[in-house]
């Protein structure tokens, strides 16, 4: 039952702290948010936590739960540098409603409740997006908002079609009933199933579905863009895409196939668009595109071991771009500028930043012994002995073209001779370093120690899930 208090908490924090006088509500604000984030880390590992009031929770959940707290305390511990101590006590609030949503989503087994705590998130979101009033934030959050409806009304138009054809919205009882064709109408359920990917690759950012995503990372504050990339559309998109598919709609030849097509096709363009770029958080904000095809090539393998290598690659992805995301933001603060066609040789003066952007980097390209380097192992791996040897390739070329665009990054921005006007930038301040330094810190030791727990971890997940 504990893991009920990873929505009933933040609820609870929501009503009070806005209860309390404004003085004290901005003095505890952060500092409450952050001991529920890292509180949700633990309750995540507590002995008994397979089974709490929302039914059975597997890896999958459990590993999407311990994700949301680290990049949510992350968010916080940057926050400090960037939201106005007189606003902080609403971003705070805008935080809580976002982490009650992702959580409920994540513990969620009903197609409906799933819904909810998507759309509550998504509508967090686009507070966060324009929450410094500016055009730019505006115009993320709309073109966010008008994708965001689209796809809202697509996914209630799936699960009432799925409510008719099965006369249920839960998870296993939809799962069974589907899997008795015979008892269902063939092309009214390719209908819904369609229905429901469509809107989902819409939630997730991926290609050709993709035009929001860009915008609205790029245009939200600093912090908010490390929140955004780091989890929420990981678990508004990736997360729901692939508990729909294992828990309620099942594979078969044509999911399959639609599925990895999107996967490849976000893969490859994603990372092709990043050497086009010469906006910083632009280019990361295409960069998860690709990242995100590579999580969508593992389940569409279809199989435990391509869903166990996706699961892992959220958990990396969510580490090493909120890390990037970090660097970009300490780049931004201490230069004023995104342009990276203006920078050079920033590593210099910044450190701390530089180093960590090349762990980030070399994870993000799946370079061993990083953490990236396992779950992109395992896709790679899954995709191949499946049979789909044109994806497996397509995998292995989207990482050469990752390690070229973030090498030409690192070329442009922290190597090279220093620029005169940049003499005089220090590194940036402990808000930035310490979760740099901790995001490096995890990708190392999720990297060094991935052979020694691999096995349990894949073993564990194929039972959790069924496989």
């Amino acid at each position: 039952m504990h893991l009920f208090w990873l929505i009933f908490l933040p609820f609870l924090s929501l009503i009070i702290l806005n209860l309390l006088p404004k003085a004290i509500n901005k003095r505890i604000s952060f500092a409450w948010a952050s001991i529920l984030s890292l509180m949700q880390l633990v309750l995540v590992f507590i002995p008994g936590c397979g089974s709490c009031g929302f039914s059975v929770i597997d890896s999958l959940s459990l590993m999407i739960l311990f994700c949301i707290g680290i990049v949510t305390f992350v968010t916080l511990f940057v926050s400090r540098q960037f939201i106005n101590p007189e606003k902080f006590g609403n971003f705070v609030n805008v935080i809580l409603v976002a982490l009650i949503g992702m959580n409920g989503a994540a513990l969620a087994r009903d197609v409906f409740t799933l819904y909810v705590y998507l759309e509550i998130t998504a509508v967090a979101s686009f507070i966060l997006i324009a929450l410094d009033k500016d055009l730019l934030g505006f115009e993320g959050a709309f073109k966010y908002l008008l994708m965001s409806a689209v796809a809202s009304v697509l996914m209630i138009s799936a699960i009432a079609l799925l409510l008719i054809l099965t006369g249920s919205t839960n998870f296993s009882e939809i799962h069974l009933a589907l899997a008795s064709p015979e008892k269902n109408n063939v092309m009214l359920t390719t209908v819904t199933i369609g229905i429901y990917l469509v809107a989902l690759f819409i939630k997730s950012g991926l290609m050709p579905f993709h035009g929001w995503l860009p915008d609205a990372y790029s245009s939200a504050p600093a912090t908010v863009s490390i929140f955004l990339a780091g989890i929420v559309t990981k678990v508004v998109g990736v997360y729901a895409l692939i508990r729909v598919m294992i828990s309620v709609l099942g594979f078969n030849h044509a999911s399959q196939t639609v599925i990895l097509l999107i996967g490849a096709l976000s893969v490859i363009l994603g990372a092709l668009t990043c050497l086009t770029q010469s906006d910083f958080k632009r280019m990361l904000s295409y960069s998860s595109i690709s990242q995100v095809g590579y999580i969508i090539l593992g389940l569409g393998s279809g199989t435990p071991l391509g869903i166990a290598g996706a699961t892992l690659h959220i958990f990396n992805h969510s580490i090493f771009k909120s890390l990037l995301f970090v660097n970009s933001a300490a780049v931004e603060k201490q230069t004023g500028l995104r342009d990276i066609d203006k920078m050079s040789g920033l590593a210099q003066k910044m450190p701390i930043t530089g180093i960590s952007s090349i762990l980030g980097s070399l994870s993000a390209a799946g370079l061993p012994p990083l953490a990236g380097f396992w779950s992109k192992l395992i896709i790679i791996i899954a995709l191949w002995v499946s049979g789909f040897y044109v994806y497996s390739v397509i995998a292995i070329l989207g990482s050469i073209l990752t390690l070229a665009y973030f090498l030409l990054l690192q070329r442009r921005v922290f190597f090279g001779k220093l620029k005169d006007e940049f003499v005089n930038i220090k590194e940036a301040g402990f808000n930035l370093a310490f979760p740099m330094v901790l995001l490096s810190v995890i990708i190392i030791i999720a990297g060094i120690f991935a052979p020694l727990i691999l096995d349990k971890f894949i073993l564990s997940f194929t039972r959790s899930i069924g496989g």
